[in-house]
């Protein structure tokens, strides 16, 4: 018991650097609360006391703010940082070394009494506000961005962001001078990973450069064309309106303008 209470004292001093004390974590983090009760509750569960193990949670979420179903599954060295408004359902299974953040919801899909809420494998981090649902799978290592909401399996190490999630980075097996980084420099916080490329974003941004390159290639035609007595007609663009502030008055918008092609 001391042993469990050991590993998850040392486990917030290693994810939250507003951490100063043991006294301070024991008596101001409703997180490290929430777990205590739930492994008090989910024992009465297997114990089939079922009446009092739900009464005890409820108890705990009126403490804590965070509702754990007595009959989830949660390993070691769990940590909910902040923790408001958490909800772990009956049928979840997190994994060792998990973290998840304020807003967090483990939740079903079905008013059936079957496995319904999801499974977290080990070191997920789940970001503020994500709202993983069904009896889908999170892999090892994956990271759920703030606000996300999850629907499908996550392949282990990948991380997911947007609505409906979608996976951001792929899994990749890193070396031993990465993985000592890592643990250097720490996990990243609400699950967001550094540098990050949205597919959605770069997508974007290669349809605007090739227009780019049309755009230049169309210019340098309309040049040669002069130049051997062609002259083109003037083709009015449609308007193109820039939000842009003006340094009179910061609250201004820039109206439309028109654009011309020779």
């Amino acid at each position: 018991m001391f042993a469990r209470l050991k590993e998850d004292i040392h486990c917030v001093f290693e994810r939250d650097p507003a951490a100063r004390s043991t006294i301070e974590i024991l008596t101001a983090y409703p997180g490290v609360h929430a777990v205590l009760f739930h492994r008090l509750t989910h024992r009465l569960w297997g114990w089939r006391f079922l009446w009092l193990a739900r009464i005890l949670s409820h108890v705990a979420r009126w403490f804590t703010g965070i509702e754990i179903h007595p009959g989830a599954q949660i390993g070691r060295r769990f940590f909910i940082d902040h923790g408001m408004g958490v909800v772990i359902g009956e049928t979840a299974k997190i994994g060792d070394d998990c973290t998840l953040y304020h807003g967090v919801t483990l939740g079903g899909t079905t008013w059936q009494a079957v496995k319904r809420h999801p499974t977290l494998g080990d070191s997920v981090v789940v970001g503020a506000g994500a709202k993983i649902l069904g009896p889908i799978k999170l892999g090892n290592g994956v990271r759920v961005g703030s606000n996300s909401v999850v629907i499908k399996d996550v392949p282990e190490g990948a991380t997911v962001v947007g609505i409906p999630a979608h996976i951001v980075t792929r899994p990749s097996k890193p070396g031993a001078k990465q993985v000592e980084m890592a643990k250097k420099i720490g996990f990243d916080a609400y699950g967001q990973a550094r540098q990050v490329s949205d597919p959605v974003a770069q997508a974007v941004d290669t349809i605007l450069d090739h227009l780019h390159a049309v755009d230049a290639k169309m210019e340098m035609m309309c040049q040669k064309l002069k130049q051997s007595g062609i002259d083109l007609e003037q083709v009015e663009l449609p308007a193109l309106v820039v939000d842009k502030l003006e340094d009179d008055d910061p609250g201004a918008v820039a109206g439309p303008q028109e654009g011309k092609v020779d």
